[in-house]
């Protein structure tokens, strides 16, 4: 069983300039994930490839020990790019530069890291028990809910529920998640069947028991760096 373990990081964030290498608790943004990569690898003896068109973020990678002589090409590199076209392009050079074929890609969200190793075990057995499941993506229990307390703008101008529903409280209402961009598990027949989402008809998910969240905005940055350097989080990342 071969896994590919891919961290991707553009060199052109808005929201938070340089986020991907800005440090945070005295550590580059990108090392808490390459740190829970090699943990990932040291188990299951994947491989680990960065895929990032800067080269100030391939050379802090390589700090941490990841050394790559790939670079992602400025196509994949724009805002309008998915995500699912940057990983297969890294997924056939890695194929292809060491001989391999994967049967796995684990994508660790550089701008997601509050993770744990027993998060990343837990969820791959998930989908490796299930012969039919396509991929697993990482959630956490949603705080608002579209049956209860989530609207939407109708055809006729007034708001309503984003679905239907006859639900007295919050939990009642049929459980919903917030996708939280930490990890992502795909089998390796997902690229060739060219799925141009990160969700399919057949995704399973892992449902995180602790705080985990993406950094999208300044704000963000803070209060993981808080959690960080207070000691606040309830696991060991």
């Amino acid at each position: 069983m071969r896994v590919l373990i891919t961290l991707c990081g553009r060199g052109g964030s808005k929201g938070i300039p340089g986020k991907n290498i800005k440090l945070i608790n005295g550590k580059a943004l990108i090392g808490y994930s390459i740190d829970a990569a090699k943990k990932f690898a040291s188990k299951y003896n994947a491989d680990i490839a960065v895929t990032t068109d800067s080269i100030e973020i391939r050379k802090v990678a390589e700090q941490f020990g990841i050394v790559t002589q790939y670079l992602r090409p400025a196509e994949l590199a724009t805002d309008s790019v998915g995500k699912m076209g940057v990983l297969n392009h890294v997924l056939l050079y890695e194929e292809q530069n060491r001989g391999v074929k994967y049967d796995f890609l684990l994508d660790l969200d550089i701008t997601s890291p509050l993770r744990s190793l027993n998060d990343l075990e837990k969820g791959f057995e998930l989908l490796l028990q299930d012969e039919n499941a396509l991929n697993l993506f990482s959630v956490n229990n949603a705080n608002r809910n579209p049956y209860f307390n989530m609207v939407e703008k109708q055809e006729n101008g007034y708001y309503g529920l984003i679905k239907k529903g006859v639900f007295k409280t919050r939990q009642s209402s049929p459980p919903v998640y917030d996708m939280n961009a930490s990890f992502y598990f795909f089998k390796r027949k997902y690229f060739d069947m060219g799925i141009e989402s990160s969700i399919s008809e057949r995704s399973l998910v892992y449902v995180m028991p602790h705080i985990c969240f993406d950094l999208d905005h300044p704000a963000d940055f803070d209060y993981m760096e808080y959690l960080l350097s207070a000691n606040k989080l309830d696991f060991d990342l």
